[in-house]
């Protein structure tokens, strides 16, 4: 038989193999596409691991060691392999020992001490540096969510600085950061710039240091933001360039989109006179600016998006206006319980104001608010406490609202362990002039340019109203922007006195622009604190001691007393001896709400699934 004929069947497979050649290319291309996709899926959750890490990290235990750390990135990543996308608790993987492996004992001092840690900034030791702690770690609170965060949809808040001494700066900044969170928003921080006082720059005493500022510089914003499962925090440039150059906001008149100023989203450094003509016309352009002001209203969240619960509130309203409110002294020493019923809590911080301010669909919709600053007469200025201006229809957001000032809103650790190492020496010199327990007092007196002449008393004025507290020989701490050294010389012939100079070698390489912040937390560690009425600054040394009060449970705690009085004005010298609500002029002092039992209510937070029973 003949052999079949080889040559008539090559056609035949060459035509397959040209159909499998073309197969199997378009099968590798494929693959090198996925594996590519795979990759980049890979890199975009490494990023955000190691994001996670890092945030923990530096809230635990700066001095981990990195072999734990690369165990918990590990096992995560793992997980991730295996297609396990079960949560897993970070605290886990870190307490899993070798038995052979000690354990770095900065870890140790790390997480008791709730994230101070004054190893990295000169000290002193974890030891002395744990009393400056009046923050709690509540990690139910971390996972608040606002009920108006709306899922898929970024919603935004920016806002202008104040333009006032940094307490003035600081107070605004809270009310708005606090509105943030209520409302779900992302919040945009202003840019760098030039703070009032705080311009201390290049060649000051021979340094070379920063004289533009923004929030972070001052608070850790990205570790409250990495913390917190229902805050963002971005700066403007990003802002800028995630909204403004991708035609995504729009003028709130014509709805035009509207571009930044010559595309331009980078404002750090800039002036104030071009931070206000550009960047700030540009954002009362393209968000909406609400007229609530302090003064007459107060801010009122319902507890659920529901608008049932914006009927509440309503109808809270309609009964406020319609009868006569009672006045602030109805309730002094007589504070309702933090859980009481919408109504009750609402008399007891009316402060003579006109009516509610509601947070209702139409502002729920804004996907940008924006708060100008109000100064000279331009809107309403926020010179008011967060506590005195947000209301809210859940008494238990009320608590866990004040609990996130407390816990988060604090002077980033470079501050507070500058003031640690000088309360440790100042304790220290105490003891030295026989006081075993090396209580000191202080004083914080307000003079400069301060607007308020009534309360500019002279030195022996000043002693006469405080002798029943400060015993002569005693030592205190003055806290001062009074110049003349003069003034304090009947000061140091009755007590051992101390200022913030005494102290500068412990102050070497500290941002000079910090020292107002690190005279209130020393004058705050006080035994007993004279301050003067109407200064932003007396008041925040004030609500700090409330926190470290409320803490240890000191004396009348319960009612936000502390050993604190005013030297001015002389009528208003006992008033933190007593319970004060909340009542005009805001901003001349502290109330006790802010701190008095504010750990009611943990863990007992509506999130987003919770609907109105």
């Amino acid at each position: 038989m003949a052999e079949p004929n080889s040559n008539a069947n090559e056609p035949k497979r060459a035509k397959g193999s040209v159909i499998t050649n073309y197969f199997l290319l378009i099968l590798f291309i494929f693959g090198c596409i996925q594996f590519f996709i795979n990759v980049q899926q890979d890199n975009y959750g490494d990023y955000h691991q190691k994001k996670h890490i890092e945030a923990f990290q530096r809230k635990h235990f700066d001095k981990a060691p990195l072999k734990k750390l690369l165990k918990l990135n590990k096992k995560m990543h793992d997980l991730n392999e295996g297609g396990n996308h079960e949560t897993i608790e970070v605290e886990e993987v870190v307490d899993e020992q070798n038995p052979e492996e000690e354990e770095d004992p900065l870890e140790r001092e790390r997480e008791t001490l709730v994230g101070l840690n004054c190893n990295p900034h000169g000290g002193p030791s974890n030891d002395l540096a744990e009393e400056m702690v009046f923050w709690e770690d509540i990690p139910s609170d971390n996972t608040y969510i606002s009920p108006f965060q709306k899922e898929g949809k970024k919603q935004y808040l920016t806002f202008e600085s104040d333009h006032g001494g940094w307490n003035n700066i600081r107070m605004a900044m809270e009310t708005v950061m606090t509105m943030a969170i209520a409302m779900g928003r992302t919040l945009v921080l202003p840019p760098e710039q030039p703070m009032y006082l705080l311009t201390k720059g290049q060649d000051h005493e021979g340094s070379n240091q920063r004289k533009d500022f923004t929030f972070s510089h001052f608070f850790e914003m990205d570790l409250i933001a990495d913390e917190h499962m229902g805050l963002e925090i971005i700066s403007m440039d990003e802002f800028l360039k995630r909204e403004g150059l991708t035609g995504n906001l729009r003028d709130v008149k014509t709805g035009e989109i509207v571009f930044p100023p010559n595309n331009r989203t980078s404002y750090d450094g800039a002036s104030h006179s071009i931070i206000s003509n550009e960047l700030e016309k540009y954002l009362q352009r393209v968000g909406m600016v609400p007229p609530w002001d302090p003064e007459k209203c107060m801010m009122a969240f319902p507890s659920t998006t529901d608008q049932a619960d914006v009927d509440v509130l309503q109808d809270l309203h309609r009964k406020a206006t319609s009868t006569k409110m009672p006045s602030f002294q109805e309730f002094i020493d007589r504070p309702n319980p933090v859980d009481a019923p919408a109504f009750e809590r609402m008399k007891e911080n009316w402060a003579d104001r006109q009516g509610l301010c509601i947070y209702d669909k139409k502002w729920q919709d804004a996907s940008l608010i924006h708060f100008e600053e109000g100064y000279d007469e331009k809107g309403a200025r926020l010179l008011v406490h967060f506590y005195a201006f947000l209301f809210f229809e859940d008494w238990r957001h009320d608590t866990w609202m004040k609990r996130f000032v407390r816990d988060h809103i604090r002077y980033i650790d470079e501050i507070q362990c500058a003031a640690a190492r000088i309360v440790a020496a100042l304790r220290e010199r105490v003891r030295s002039r026989g006081q075993k327990d090396g209580k000191y007092n202080a004083f914080h007196i307000r003079r400069g340019d301060f607007q308020y002449t009534v309360t500019r008393f002279d030195a022996p004025h000043i002693i006469k109203n405080a002798a029943d507290q400060m015993p002569p020989n005693i030592t205190i701490y003055i806290a001062s922007d009074e110049k003349d050294s003069n003034f304090f010389k009947p000061f140091r012939e009755l007590y051992d006195v101390v200022f913030l100079d005494d102290f500068k070698y412990l102050l070497e390489g500290v941002n000079t622009n910090y020292y107002g912040m690190i005279d209130s937390l020393i004058a705050s560690r006080s035994e007993i604190f004279f301050g003067c009425w109407f200064s932003t600054f007396t008041g925040y040394i004030n609500r700090i001691r409330g926190y470290h009060n409320n803490k240890k449970k000191g004396p009348g705690y319960e009612m936000g007393y502390m050993k604190s009085y005013y030297y001015a004005l002389d009528d208003r010298k006992d008033h933190l001896q007593h319970f004060y609500p909340v009542k005009k002029s805001f901003y001349a002092r502290e109330f006790p709400t802010s701190w008095r039992l504010i750990d009611e209510g943990i863990g007992e937070l509506k999130h987003l699934t919770t609907k109105k029973e």
